[in-house]
């Protein structure tokens, strides 16, 4: 394992490392937060296509 250090330079390794993780979780909160289940700032959002279900005709008594 020294002998990759060797090859790379530990801080520019890590360095790249870390941004590259910072930009992998970036992306992965804001792909959550584009769906409705996951949008915790917003929550979930009504849908236009959705119609409300009219309500029950009065039940006939006999």
């Amino acid at each position: 394992m020294w002998r990759i250090w060797l090859i790379f330079d530990p801080r520019r390794a890590l360095v790249a490392l870390f941004i590259f993780l910072f930009v992998l979780a970036l992306l992965i909160h804001f792909i959550l937060l584009s769906t409705d289940r996951f949008n915790w700032l917003e929550g979930p959002r009504a849908h236009a296509s959705i119609s409300q279900m009219a309500p029950l005709p009065p039940s006939v008594t006999r």
